[in-house]
């Protein structure tokens, strides 16, 4: 039986842009405050990136994170989901194939996820596999994602494995196979990415039948595919996230002025199809987080 809770989850900023982009959080306190106005509005869950306070650009610093994740607990009982896509760019220079390029970020894997067994959140996401991710290539090595995989179970911690095409689909069928994922597994449809699976709703529906029969899901869209993708989300059972990671855009030709402006967008799409947006305790009951 279908919920009649939807959970909305808020990617307060993302790794991509800088402060030339109005309204991005960029310090801690920003991207706190940001995910905290979002929960008042509705979201149950935010999903976290950290950036330099000084440049914008991302970051992987464990004490931005730390900052971030302890404003948010003081003030809510809003679920966290830390990011773990950092530090999988790699950018070829055109001598030489395997050196890195200027925005390569390749770390080793347990940088990529030091903030998690430190903090141990609810929830973090895990990219499965790699991918051409507009002009770089996103490097995620079986090798690695298993080994991360084991750490997060270990953490305590339940993955929100992403996937942007149905190939990522079968890396994470065999890391629940293996073990290395508890059930029910945790996916998150990254639609519209360039070079990964279009954002239509005939692609969400092949991503969903392909996914684990026990399976807990959400879908989005980028950029103009971000609201349309929503609906169809809730439309096929799913949860759904929103964010100025995903679009910068309320509506053609109209900026967002911050995530809650679109976190209220997004609770009235879901309301119009006839459902709920969860609350953060009700979220940990939807997501098999207890």
């Amino acid at each position: 039986m279908r919920s009649e809770k939807v959970v909305l989850t808020v990617a307060v900023t993302g790794s991509f842009g800088d402060r030339s982009i109005p309204g991005l959080p960029i310090t801690p306190k920003e991207i706190a405050e940001s995910a905290l106005e979002a929960y008042e509005a509705g979201a149950a869950v935010a999903h976290i990136h950290v950036r330099d306070m000084e440049t914008g650009e991302p970051s992987m610093e464990l004490k931005l994170y730390e900052e971030v994740v302890q404003r948010i607990r003081e003030d809510s009982d809003m679920i966290i989901n830390l990011s773990t896509g950092g530090g999988a760019r790699f950018v070829p220079t055109d001598q030489d194939p395997v050196g890195f390029g200027p925005g390569s970020t390749l770390c080793a894997p347990r940088k990529r996820i030091e903030h998690v067994v430190k903090l141990r959140p609810e929830i973090c996401s895990l990219d499965v596999g790699s991918m051409n991710f507009g002009p770089r290539v996103f490097v995620n090595s079986l090798a690695h994602v298993e080994w991360m995989a084991e750490q997060i179970r270990d953490a305590g911690t339940k993955p929100e494995m992403e996937v942007f095409d149905l190939g990522h689909i079968e890396i994470a069928h065999h890391l629940v196979r293996t073990g290395r994922i508890k059930p029910p597994p945790l996916f998150q449809l990254c639609m519209g990415v360039r070079w990964g699976i279009p954002a239509t709703p005939f692609h969400m529906v092949i991503m969903k039948q392909a996914l684990p029969t026990d399976a807990l899901w959400a879908g989005f869209g980028i950029g103009t595919t971000a609201f349309p993708m929503l609906a169809q989300s809730i439309l096929l059972g799913g949860n759904v996230r929103i964010g100025i990671e995903d679009t910068l855009y309320l509506e053609k030709g109209r900026h967002a002025s911050s995530n809650k402006e679109l976190v209220e967008k997004a609770v009235a799409i879901i309301r119009i199809l006839g459902k709920e947006p969860a609350t953060s305790e009700e979220a940990r009951d939807l997501l098999k987080l207890r």
